[in-house]
């Protein structure tokens, strides 16, 4: 039987139902791309985010076959599509009741509150585990909108990202993390700090899809950061703030990535305009001021801390960043003012005390530096760093037993701690343990072999035991090295006369002489006599 509709029912919109199983993104060229690259240069029209997504996943791990998520989506549209029909809805914004009660309460999508898996990030692992954070949970519900034809569009704020249905006359916003609640617009504006300048950013617009887009990148930057692919995070924050220039997080994400890579004055960029974006964010203002620090640029670094702690008195981070900036100035009492502040707040925080025991080092108040390395261990009893400040202190108290004890504890937890090892050797060899000395010296040279003095101590130790083969060998490698070592052509001379190599070493003994080495007349007598 025909059913006859109504005029109130033309009015509602039913004249525009689609046909079943037809989507609205079929035949799109962005479903047919295979790279990020192809995506990036379609027609805003002709992308379809998910294949974007799902590329990104395929990046992230080879074992994804976006296609097969692709088809699963369009099952999902199918499904969404085939109860608008049932319930005789349109495919506006009556559509999103149907959507959320399909996605929250049946299939039971949910929110991850904490950022620990990077997976979660991924449209694949949304769609496999049915959990995600505020951008993923969104581009999901942005698929499945772009195949249903629905005026839903990306919105991003300060540190979140949500969706918003916009049909011109009817408009409000959908909390994919709220099992699609709809939060006013000021409910974004306070809670996540949204800047004043907002209309010269792009926060709490109607993103494109290419925009959206954009703040991917800006995710897959931070994921590839965590990881330590920080090549690949160099690439695709600088895809993110190309598409999105008004994005205050992916610029101070790429200053991040900048810092890392010691380009300082291209982070420095980034960072103030990111501030000018958003000058809000004490955290980018902390990280500006780490990057004038590393140029050198102590008052600007200053001024930058303060201003993040301005506006958030609770930032210990750059307390602390203050402090290191007083150490440098040898502002020692200012330096342990800021801990105590950061202390204040962070009680249990092992690195505050680990920090405060380096400044009383640095004041020699050797006994105090001792009681703050100790507080941190009690902390964090694998704190390395913590042993060596302690072993350093009982350096100068005297105290070689404990000092020795103090950079086991060291390199238990850090075995490759340089520092740690060349001290250790030099400590047992003032101890006359010339075989543990060249045991640690031996470790120091693995991990750096260009070092000239480490391979200098080694020749010193070697010779101690009356190794000279050895001996000689360390000591070339050390004057190879570094040409000026005048000892190191002192200790050659000496084992080349050892080993009866006169001609030898009567060179580096007057190479030795040359470079201000104070010489014996003995030893000049000894080595001259054997080659006459």
């Amino acid at each position: 039987m025909k059913r006859t509709l109504t005029v109130a029912a033309i009015l509602l919109g039913f004249s525009s139902l689609p046909a079943l199983g037809q989507l609205a993104n079929a035949g799109r060229a962005g479903i047919y791309v295979k790279s990020l690259d192809q995506v990036l240069r379609l027609q805003e029209d002709d992308i379809d985010l998910a294949t974007a997504a799902l590329i990104a996943s395929e990046y992230w791990s080879d074992i994804v076959h976006g296609r097969r998520y692709l088809e699963r989506l369009d099952a999902m549209a199918l499904e969404i599509q085939k109860r608008l029909q049932q319930q005789r809805l349109p495919t506006d914004f009556r559509a999103i009741p149907v959507i959320n009660d399909y996605l929250f309460n049946e299939l039971g999508f949910k929110t991850i509150s904490h950022a620990n898996d990077p997976n979660d990030l991924f449209l694949h692992s949304v769609m496999d585990r049915r959990q995600g954070y505020c951008l993923s949970l969104s581009v999901l519900y942005l698929a499945l909108a772009e195949r249903l034809g629905l005026s839903v569009y990306g919105v991003v704020v300060p540190g979140h990202f949500f969706v918003r249905y916009d049909g011109g006359r009817v408009r409000f916003n959908i909390e994919t993390t709220s099992n699609g609640a709809s939060p006013p617009d000021d409910h974004y504006m306070t809670k996540f700090n949204v800047p004043d300048n907002v209309n010269d950013t792009i926060y709490m617009r109607n993103l494109t899809k290419r925009q959206t887009l954009g703040c991917i990148f800006n995710n897959l930057g931070n994921v590839y950061s965590d990881i330590g692919d920080i090549d690949t995070a160099k690439v695709a924050l600088e895809r993110a703030v190309a598409i999105n220039p008004t994005l205050s997080e992916s610029r101070a994400n790429l200053g991040n990535i900048y810092l890392q890579k010691h380009q300082v004055s291209e982070a420095v960029q980034q960072y103030k305009a990111a501030l000018r974006l958003n000058p809000n964010d004490p955290k980018t203002y902390n990280n500006l001021g780490n990057a004038c620090t590393e140029l050198e640029r102590l008052s600007d670094a200053v001024t930058s801390y303060r201003h993040a702690l301005a506006l958030d008195p609770n930032f210990t981070d750059a307390y602390r960043n203050l402090a290191l900036v007083c150490i440098k100035q040898e502002r020692y009492s200012q330096a342990v003012s800021h801990l105590n502040q950061a202390a204040g707040i962070e009680p249990k925080n092992a690195q505050i005390y680990n920090q405060l025991g380096d400044v009383y080092y640095r004041m020699t108040n050797y006994s105090t530096a001792v009681a703050q390395f100790h507080k941190a261990l009690s902390l964090k009893p694998d704190l390395a760093e913590a042993y060596y400040g302690l072993a350093i202190c009982y350096r100068e108290q005297g105290q070689p037993a404990n000092e020795i004890q103090a950079y086991k504890g060291a390199l238990t937890i850090k075995p490759d701690m340089l520092p740690a090892l060349i001290n250790l050797g030099n400590a047992c060899f003032n101890q006359k343990d010339y075989v543990s000395a060249i045991q640690y010296y031996n470790r120091a040279v693995v991990i750096k072999p260009d070092d000239a003095w480490i391979h200098f101590n080694l020749g010193s130790a070697y010779s101690n035991l009356e190794d000279f083969e050895r001996a000689v060998k360390a000591y070339v490698q050390a004057v190879t090295l570094d040409p000026k070592i005048g000892d190191a052509h002192h200790g050659l001379a000496y084992g080349y006369y050892k080993l009866q190599k006169f001609d030898l070493a009567w060179k580096h003994i007057n190479i030795a002489k040359t470079l201000g080495v104070k010489i014996m007349d003995d030893q000049v007598q000894a080595i001259k006599s054997r080659l006459e």
